[in-house]
């Protein structure tokens, strides 16, 4: 018998062998089978989808969870043009503190909004004897007051209170670690909001270390969440490759560094794993620090990396010796370059052919870049929204020749690099839908062509969201499709993708999203959930295991 029967739907699988089905078979938390293979089986629920369409459960596959929910707690400069708006703000957030020197966290700081960056000395005019951090909407810059800046070595470089990348990190040393408690309920809003858009898995990328990690125990927050059955999806979790350190393993292993106990990428169960290693090499576009090969239309800067080259070559040859899958943060070419170098150095070392290396952002990534992707057999994981909403200003920073080579889609494709789409929330919209009509117009909010070439189908968008996303995160087996023997992960739509017009793919509803054959989207009554455009008012469906 079958736990859950659901019918009456189009299921659109992914599978080439079955593309199109229209009843599913779930036997605790996995597909059993497809259409005739099912259809005259007993269920102990029969769930009746009236007609509406069905996709495998998008996978994110680089977010910021912790990041995400602690920012949505948090005092927010969205929105705000004028400097002293924006010191209202803060104000206002520091005399809601009582205890004196109280961290003051501000979020979406944005100086491109404001029109200048704010100053250490405009902070202490409203810190009222606090410490304020403003941390930049890139995730890559941040600015304090005097009486943080009075708490740092005298060798961190700072620009009147502003601090990018490294400089940044050793102001949140200051303020961290996080309490576990406090990471896990941020991670689960998170994971909530990621499952009000479709989104059933998620890696998350960079804890412990790195220019975002929360606690040097970050991974227990987690694993906390999971003991108590409140992990809302499933979560890959990518160690910051600060945390390796020399292991002192036998010379045969050929592991110069790691993490203790030799855990690499893989350990885990399907709701919470291991996955790659994040390594940064490089800042943001938003921040003006990706590093380029060439500078930023009308000035000299080229942007940094974010430790000594060869520093960061070799953490990539020591996370590949050591068995590491890894995910390396590179927007800028200069840093692609750089990645790309070290990691062939890599396979040569030691050719792992499934390695399954993948590259973080790919912001600006030069024709003559793309064969070198294929032949090293990377993924490339973008975030489309980011021109969706930043679009205009990359354009801008990037001029003309250069514009069409951000964020590709086509250009990848045409190379057989699997394209993978994210979307580093909370950076920016975490909607998958959102991002797939970008993926398809290649247009800015404002209506600006960006990259028109670099336009792909709405099918391969979409299995950028699904297959590749499952392919890049080592989940091929379980995940991605609609295909028996399969994790029961999907995402039901008030709309098909396809037959919509491009404009309006953004704004399809997200009726419901299953895991494991039980509806989990935040805020359904069990009993009487909200019916979407497809009719559908279910209950949560499936046996319990």
């Amino acid at each position: 018998m079958l736990c859950t029967r659901l019918t009456n739907a189009r299921f659109l699988t992914m599978d080439p062998d079955h593309p199109v089905a229209h009843d599913l078979g779930v036997w605790h938390g996995r597909i059993v089978g497809l259409d005739e293979a099912v259809s005259g089986l007993p269920a102990r629920e029969v769930v009746d989808l009236q007609g509406a369409t069905v996709l495998p459960g998008f996978i994110d596959s680089h977010v910021h969870l912790a990041w995400t929910g602690l920012k949505a707690i948090a005092p927010s400069l969205a929105g705000v043009e004028r400097i002293e708006d924006a010191l209202a703000v803060v104000a206002d957030a520091a005399a809601r503190r009582n205890a004196p020197g109280a961290w003051i966290h501000v979020g979406d700081y944005d100086q491109r909004a404001l029109g200048r960056h704010l100053t250490a000395a405009d902070l202490d005019r409203v810190a009222a004897g606090h410490r304020i951090f403003l941390m930049h909407t890139s995730g890559h810059a941040c600015v304090v007051n005097s009486a943080v800046l009075d708490l740092l070595p005298a060798d961190v470089p700072h620009d009147d209170g502003l601090l990018v990348e490294g400089a940044m990190g050793a102001v949140r040393r200051l303020r961290l670690p996080y309490a576990q408690e406090e990471l896990a309920d941020a991670v689960e809003h998170a994971g909530r909001a990621c499952l009000a858009e479709g989104v059933t898995a998620c890696a998350e990328a960079g804890i412990g270390g790195g220019l975002l990690g929360h606690s040097p125990a970050e991974l227990g927050a987690y694993q906390l969440l999971r003991d108590r059955g409140r992990l809302p999806l499933r979560v890959q979790l990518m160690p910051g490759a600060d945390t390796l350190k020399p292991l002192g393993a036998h010379e045969r292993d050929g592991i110069p560094r790691g993490l203790d106990l030799g855990l690499r990428t893989g350990f885990g169960d399907d709701w919470l794993s291991v996955g790659a290693l994040k390594i940064y090499t490089d800042g943001g576009m938003m921040a003006r620090t990706a590093a380029l090969t060439e500078p930023y239309e009308g000035t000299d800067g080229t942007g940094q990396l974010q430790a000594d080259p060869e520093h960061l070559a070799s953490l990539i040859v020591d996370g590949h010796l050591a068995g590491w899958q890894l995910a390396v943060h590179a927007i800028g070419d200069r840093a692609a370059d750089l990645a790309l170098d070290a990691l062939e150095r890599a396979q040569e070392l030691r050719p792992r052919p499934d390695a399954r290396h993948r590259i973080e952002h790919a912001g600006l990534i030069r024709p003559d870049q793309l064969p070198r992707f294929a032949r090293l057999g990377l993924s490339a994981v973008v975030q489309p929204n980011f021109l969706r909403y930043f679009g205009d200003d990359y354009a801008t920073v990037m001029g003309p020749r250069r514009a069409p080579w951000m964020y590709r889609g086509r250009g990848f494709l045409d190379h057989g690099v699997p394209l993978v789409g994210s979307s580093d929330r909370p950076v920016t919209d975490g909607s998958p839908l959102r991002a797939i009509q970008f993926m398809v117009e290649r247009t800015s909010l404002s209506g600006r062509p960006i990259g028109p070439d670099e336009a792909i189908t709405v099918g391969e968008a979409l299995h950028a969201y699904t297959v590749a996303g499952a392919y890049a995160c080592r989940w091929d087996d379980s995940a991605g499709s609609l295909t028996p023997g399969k994790r029961a992960d999907l995402v039901v739509l008030g709309d098909d993708p396809h037959a919509v017009d491009t404009s309006r793919i953004g704004d399809i509803e997200v009726v419901a999203t299953f895991v494991d054959g039980r509806e989990a989207t935040e805020g359904r009554s069990r009993e009487h959930p909200p019916a979407g455009p497809s009719g559908y008012r279910g209950p949560r469906p499936g046996c319990r295991t």
